[in-house]
């Protein structure tokens, strides 16, 4: 894997679920960025935004989270009208963290942290303080200022507050409320995972789980219960899992859980 640096990536836009689902429709798949943003701005729906700044949010937000990762935007414009809004709003959170490698780590090693240590608020300026770890670190490519710094962590806690993982209670503090992870979205990610090509026990062992704070043992645990469902057949011997699929393609997936 590449080295990943913190980039100030989010400052073109944070959750944005609305304006993504919006391009989502438009988008068709061998479609190039030019013809995107002609459709988007011919569409109609984005007629309260300037070229500018749909083009800014075409090349800043959607195209690092659904065109750098393969079917991630035919998988993401499939499911939008198909799951109830929770749910499509988790499948588009997992788009975001993998192309906000800052917001990942903050998520997981601040966020989940402070969640299973028995907290339920974290402090806006714990993220600037994660920033300024990140920093002394070597995570940044170049040095940023203390004003990037501390735009870039209100960036942090505004797109979780956007996903609904935090909430506002003042302008210093931020309440965890980490929404319920449904069986729609762990069998969509299971099956994302596993028609990306990766084997079972890696797909157990995938750092995304950990978007939704979950361990491996937590998430055999997860896959275990959902044979119930026959979404698949689960099979486990000591540390290795073998698991037998059900479905053959994501829209057969998505076709199912919906």
């Amino acid at each position: 894997m590449a080295e990943q640096y913190y980039t100030t990536q989010l400052s073109t836009g944070l959750a944005l679920n609305d304006e993504m689902k919006l391009i989502l429709n438009v988008w068709q798949p061998g479609m190039s960025n030019q013809d995107l943003i002609k459709e988007c701005l011919q569409s109609g729906v984005f007629s309260n935004i300037t070229a500018t700044r749909l083009r800014n949010m075409l090349s800043g937000c959607f195209t690092p989270r659904f065109l750098h990762y393969e079917k991630a935007a035919e998988n993401a414009k499939y499911v939008i009208d198909k799951l109830p809004i929770n749910d499509v709003c988790l499948i588009l959170y997992i788009y975001t963290l993998r192309a906000n490698f800052i917001l990942r780590q903050f998520l997981i090693q601040v966020y989940w942290q402070r969640y299973s240590s028995g907290y339920n608020f974290i402090l806006v300026e714990e993220a600037k303080s994660f920033i300024n770890q990140g920093l002394q670190e070597g995570m940044m490519k170049k040095p940023w200022s203390e004003t990037t710094i501390k735009r870039n962590a209100s960036y942090l806690i505004g797109c979780l507050v956007d996903y609904g993982f935090l909430e506002v209670v003042n302008r210093t503090e931020r309440k965890l409320t980490p929404p319920s992870l449904s069986n729609n979205v762990i069998v969509y990610l299971a099956y994302e995972l596993h028609f990306s090509g990766l084997g079972d026990n890696a797909i157990i062992n995938h750092p995304d789980w950990q978007l939704f704070g979950l361990e491996p043992s937590d998430v055999r645990e997860e896959l275990k219960a959902l044979s119930v469902n026959r979404h698949w057949i689960f099979q486990a011997a000591g540390s290795v899992v073998q698991i037998s699929w059900a479905y053959n393609n994501m829209e057969e997936v998505i076709d199912v859980i919906s």
